[in-house]
């Protein structure tokens, strides 16, 4: 698949969960796990799960070519099943043994790269199981083009087919000349009868009935918890994500995590969600007062013109009897459930119980959109005003015709609108060829996906409300910044930024009014303009009559909001080191959030090793600048009460002051970690493409060592004075980090090392630093080195740069540091030789 400017993802896309190890029940063991276009044999993933050749059960006359493709994105972490493919030009069809009483999965995995000649743009064509249409006129290319992802998966739940074979079809379409369809991998496992039973039509007393109908998942999520795996799921191989990106506004209500409790499947199957979704839930606290006035709301889009079961998970663990908490459930405003009550539903307390509901989505302007309204029913007259949700899994349900197929999703203008105007920062190929495959960046679709999924939340939430057009979605998850400066659920119908930060935080920081914001910057004149981020532009401005400052400014539109800005000021108000820029304060008022800093005269790091090359650093000053930085990530990582993950280190927040100190700036996606025992939070990814540790875009579980990858992409631009992406280059050099490190292998490192250090860098001092930052870019988080060992380093090759220029010590740094570092590493005897420059 190729890059293009109108690129950008969807419910991103963390599509990763079927790479992941799965176990199974005894009845799955029997399913088919088929890598397409595979030679004969056995192939095992990085999992070790065993895929075979599908060869076998092609139907005799059905023609296709095996092809392999072209180019393997960063983010596919095995070639099994995504880099072979098996082409038809023509309609072609497998046939799969199948019990004539068993529901199964069905998994369908496309990888639209380029295999031989076939340009995966030409990839329209339609599939389908028996008789159930599943995908019509589909596009790969086009659907991973909308979402952003390198590669995609559809499931499918299909019901008892009467029949002891399965048909699958592939056809190209008519419509498109030069089609052909492709798979990359299939999957068909049995499972248990999940759809007993009928549920009701919300709107109506129409029962649908559930257990005879095919059905395509298209959201799954964890209320109030983290992701969960498919080798963690209940036997069924399900991938369970957050739930955080689909919540509706700045109220996300509180979340509980009720750990070492047996979960009690009194009534359900234990298959049904697994314990860990049930221990963990979503609620709106205990205050009576404040839940009367707003709702807990999710949102989830789809394809219109379909009936969708909605199935919401319950397990409550503080109720003692009925009438404690009770609540309304609406759905697309239409009371599904009047009076809620979990307790009486269960039958006790920590007792696991599901309940169904199907809505119906008409196809109406901003009608694509599923909205999930839990509200405490006060008529009721409860003890407590509040709700109760532990998991959500959205199903779509087949028509009349048999039909699972929706429109390939298209970007929205926004989105292209967004990748027009990055060439600021980046430079995307203008147009697909044979030769510019997609995802040529390291964590390439997982990188550009997240800053993508920012944009869409934001875009899709404000159509809504506009009724615009139509946008389609995928059972993958869209992760990003769910906060708005404006919501549907409000606290008492305010929509104020200052009400989320903390009383310490307000009173560690300066609270600025909007008259003295736009006084300093002279009402935001755009010749003050110093640089433009995800948050708004930034404004060099004046205060208490000549203290310079950066006032960073809150663009309504922007995809970072009351989230970031709470969290950058949680962050920095109780944050104090040289190496951290410094928050002077913030202002919020009306429509307003702006964040008071520090100026920083000499700007970003960037801008002095390639983007403009305002200044030539030499080789000291750029150790001293990493050693800065590391200095800074290192008290973020040990220096504070918990653990704090910066998640967005790059070299533009990297700032230099007038006296050329970094500090490490931009904390509006940094996480804590007050429980590291586990060594690492469960979060949705996010993070800049070119910098995003790959690990932790598979396991979706961050630690500190996510900044150590970082931080070598980092390490790497500051030798080499290119950029982490650069999409202009050859394929295999696009990424930093993959030709720094493929390079380094073949010692030919020199070959792309900054040609101004040549004569004037000490040789030893690079290698040095060299296979330090090699060492931070280590696949896995254990192998890379802590920020403190890396400081070692980082320090060893500045003093080897020293002696060559005859200085004992560096104007800029701390020598006590220096030695209470070292010491922990005795240095060899011959460590400090003296060396002939590079």
């Amino acid at each position: 698949m190729y890059i293009n400017t109108h690129v950008i993802l969807l419910p991103l896309v963390l599509v990763s969960v079927f790479l992941s190890a799965i176990h199974v029940s005894s009845k799955q063991d029997e399913g088919l796990v088929l890598s397409c276009g595979l030679a004969d044999g056995v192939a095992n993933d990085t999992d070790g799960r065993k895929w075979e050749s599908d060869a076998k059960y092609l139907v005799e006359g059905s023609n296709s070519i095996t092809s392999r493709a072209s180019y393997q994105d960063p983010s596919l972490q095995a070639e099994v099943p995504y880099m072979t493919a098996r082409i038809f030009k023509t309609e072609a069809t497998y046939k799969f043994p199948a019990k004539t009483d068993m529901r199964y999965w069905l998994r369908l995995h496309f990888y639209p790269s380029v295999y031989g000649e076939q340009n995966p743009s030409d990839a329209y064509f339609s599939v389908t199981a028996n008789e159930i249409t599943l995908l019509s006129n589909f596009s790969a290319y086009v659907t991973c083009q909308a979402l952003s992802q390198a590669y995609i998966a559809r499931e499918y739940s299909l019901a008892p087919l009467n029949s002891d074979s399965l048909t699958l079809t592939f056809k190209p379409s008519d419509k498109h000349s030069g089609a052909f369809a492709f798979v990359n991998g299939i999957e068909l496992i049995p499972i248990p009868e999940l759809f007993n039973g009928s549920a009701v039509l919300v709107g109506s007393d129409q029962p649908v009935e559930a257990k005879s109908s095919n059905l395509e998942t298209m959201f799954r999520l964890n209320v109030g918890g983290q992701y969960i795996s498919a080798n963690q799921d209940s036997g069924l191989s399900r991938t369970w994500y957050d739930d955080t990106p689909y919540i509706y506004g700045a109220a996300t209500g509180i979340t509980l995590d009720t750990k070492n409790v047996k979960i009690d499947y009194k009534t359900i199957p234990e298959y049904m969600a697994p314990p860990t979704v049930y221990s963990t839930s979503r609620s709106m606290g205990v205050e009576n007062n404040v839940n009367q006035n707003f709702n807990l709301t999710w949102i989830f889009q789809v394809d219109p013109k379909f009936m969708y079961l909605v199935r919401l998970h319950f397990c409550d663990f503080r109720s003692e009897k009925v009438n404690q908490v009770v609540f309304s459930i609406l759905l697309n405003n239409q009371t599904a459930e009047a009076t809620a009550d979990v307790i009486a539903w269960s039958g006790g307390k920590g007792v696991a119980v599901y309940k169904d509901y199907v809505v119906f989505v008409k196809d109406g302007p901003g009608d694509e959109t599923i909205w999930l309204d839990l509200c405490p029913e006060e008529e009721a007259k409860p003890e407590f005003l509040d709700v109760l949700l532990n998991g959500v899994e959205v199903f779509k349900i087949n028509d009349e015709a048999k039909n699972l197929a929706g429109p390939n999703p298209q970007p929205s203008a926004m989105l292209s609108k967004a990748v027009q105007e990055q060439p600021k920062d980046f430079v995307l190929p203008e147009s697909p060829s044979k030769t510019k495959v997609i995802g040529t960046a390291a964590g390439g679709a997982a990188g550009f996906a997240i800053v993508a999924a920012l944009c869409i939340v934001v875009y899709e939430r404000k159509k809504r409300v506009s009724g615009t057009e139509s946008h389609t979605s995928s059972w993958l998850p869209l992760y990003g910044n769910s906060q708005t400066a404006c919501s549907k659920s409000t606290i008492s119908g305010k929509s104020t930024a200052s009400s989320h930060v903390s009383a310490m935080a307000q009173g560690l920081s300066r609270h600025f009014s909007i008259a003295e914001i736009k006084h300093a910057t002279k009402n935001f004149d755009e010749s003050n303009v110093i640089g433009v981020g995800g948050f708004g532009k930034v404004y060099k401005g004046v205060i208490d009559g000549g203290t310079k400052v950066a006032i960073k400014r809150s663009n309504p539109s922007s995809e970072q909001g009351v989230n970031e800005f709470q969290t950058e000021i949680e962050m920095l108000s109780k944050l104090r080191h040289k190496h951290l820029v410094s928050l002077i304060g913030f202002c919020e008022e009306g429509e307003e959030m702006c964040l008071v800093y520090d100026y920083m005269a000499k700007g970003t790091l960037r801008e002095h090793l390639y983007k403009g090359n305002k200044t030539q650093l030499s080789w000291k000053q750029r150790l001293e600048i990493c050693i800065g930085a590391a200095r800074g990530l290192h008290y973020l990582h040990t220096g504070a009460k918990y653990t704090i993950i910066h998640r967005d280190v790059k070299t533009t927040n990297i700032l230099l002051d007038e006296n050329w100190v970094a500090k490490v700036s931009d904390f509006g996606l940094s996480k804590t970690g007050p429980n590291m025992n586990q060594g690492h939070v469960s979060t949705v990814v996010k993070g800049s493409f070119g910098y995003l540790d790959p690990e932790y875009f598979r396991r979706q579980q961050l630690t500190e060592k996510s900044d150590v990858y970082s931080f070598g992409v980092v390490l790497f631009e500051a030798l080499c004075a290119r950029p982490a992406l650069n999409p202009s280059l050859p394929k295999e050099q696009v990424s930093l980090a993959d030709w720094a490190l493929q390079c380094k292998r073949k010692g030919t490192l020199e070959d792309i090392i900054d040609p101004l250090l040549k004569g004037k860098a000490n040789l030893e001092s690079i290698k040095k630093f060299a296979d330090a930052a090699e060492k931070c870019l280590s696949d896995h988080g254990l192998d890379r080195p802590s920020m403190n060992d890396l400081l070692w380093n980082l320090e060893f090759a500045l003093n080897l740069q020293e002696n060559t220029e005859g200085s004992s010590h560096s104007s800029h740094r701390e020598e006590s540091e220096f030695e209470e570092v070292s010491l922990k590493q005795p240095r060899k005897g011959n460590a400090f030789k003296q060396t002939e420059p590079w």
